[in-house]
């Protein structure tokens, strides 16, 4: 409890872009956002007041961050399990819980999870060796999706293969792997709900994510022409999955359309880069929502704050960096009601240094404007 507002203290283990975040969204709320960094440089520890240096993977660093916690919460979803399940048997209260985690940390659980509910994803399976993934290939056709277990993330440890001779470059014997069928997708959504240790449930309107290279580049909200009956079938599961999962906080759901309907791809037990837009798009944005549910407040309303809402990631550019100083006077006298966000990182080619969002009631006005800054914040010019 912070002695000073006699309010509670919500501890953050991770101190990238999405502490930053929450950490603004805390400070209307009068909350004391704690953040565990791994360095006096990460994001969210140059604007937060109350840092800790330390590892995600050394229980005393946790156990001494959260010794002036009321409620532990994640940035990432890289603490080992068991050092969450030591600090819940030591008292510390900790969302989402180890169980609910493991469902984002570790493919081949989602995967069993979601197949014992009868809930539609690709076919998959465990592989370790290139015959598992020759006879997977041969029972549902190339390519095949290969991927790590543990760690993959923004493309990385991801492997298309139309062969299982390339899967002897890639697998590893120290490294647990799935493989997946590749679907024929129409385009990728996601869907964002929160609930909270009470049972409350909230959910975003689902959007559309655009991808290149395996990274999020654009988001847009809601997804265009998505039948209301998918729309509705995608928001029920979503609602389904925490509660079965028994997720606190935030959880994003990463889909395919298909022609047949929809598939889960993905789960992240935590704020997500397709809900960035609901800071200016939502009347609750999916930080104060994560705040609110881990410390067990009435849940916000997530109405949109506009017809479209489009979202647009800022990538270092081909030098590593944005020009960003005279680039952000120009972006902001030409689109000045584009919203800029900046994550205080330092820049390199394909990172995420921040992103930028536009409102409006014409779809492809909105776009373009979003589109548009973000080009000229890359490279001086347009996409």
């Amino acid at each position: 409890m912070d002695s000073r507002t006699g309010l509670p203290v919500v501890g953050m283990v991770g101190a990238g872009q999405l502490a930053r975040m929450t950490h603004q969204a805390a400070i209307p709320l009068g909350q004391s956002l704690r953040v565990l960094a791994q360095s006096p440089d990460d994001g969210a520890a140059s604007v937060a007041a109350d840092v800790m240096i330390g590892e995600h993977t050394s229980y005393d660093d946790l156990l001494a961050f959260a010794a002036g916690c009321d409620v532990l919460t994640f940035d990432h979803e890289h603490v080992p399990t068991e050092l969450i399940r030591s600090l819940a048997t030591a008292g510390h209260v900790v969302y989402p819980g180890a169980h609910a985690l493991e469902h984002a940390q570790d493919k081949a659980v989602m995967r069993q999870a979601l197949t014992r509910a009868g809930v539609p994803c690709p076919a998959w399976r465990s592989v370790s060796t290139v015959d598992d993934v020759a006879a997977f290939g041969a029972e549902h056709g190339w390519p095949v999706v290969l991927k790590v277990a543990r760690g993959g993330y923004d493309g990385r440890g991801v492997w298309t293969l139309t062969e299982s001779a390339a899967a002897a470059h890639v697998l590893e014997p120290d490294r647990a792997y799935i493989v997946e069928q590749r679907v024929p997708i129409l385009r990728e959504l996601a869907v964002l709900v929160a609930r909270s240790p009470y049972g409350q449930v909230s959910v975003w309107p689902i959007v559309q994510t655009v991808q290149r290279d395996g990274i999020c580049v654009e988001v847009i909200a809601p997804a265009p022409d998505l039948a209301a009956e998918l729309a509705g079938v995608g928001a029920t599961l979503a609602v389904r999955l925490a509660a079965e999962l028994g997720v606190v906080g935030v959880m994003a759901v990463e889909l395919f359309e298909t022609a047949d309907g929809l598939l889960v791809n993905e789960l992240a037990m935590r704020p997500h880069n397709s809900g960035h837009w609901t800071i200016e798009g939502s009347r609750t944005s999916q930080f104060e929502q994560h705040l609110r549910a881990v410390l067990d407040y009435p849940l916000g309303t997530t109405t949109m704050t506009a017809p479209w809402v489009v979202m647009v990631n800022l990538l270092g550019g081909p030098d590593g960096g944005m020009g960003i100083d005279e680039r952000v006077h120009h972006v902001m006298a030409q689109w000045p009601d584009v919203k800029l966000h900046l994550y205080g990182k330092s820049p390199r080619p394909g990172r995420k240094l921040g992103h930028v969002t536009s409102l409006g009631s014409d779809l492809a006005e909105v776009r373009a404007r979003a589109g548009a800054a973000a080009a000229y914040l890359h490279q001086g010019g347009h996409r």
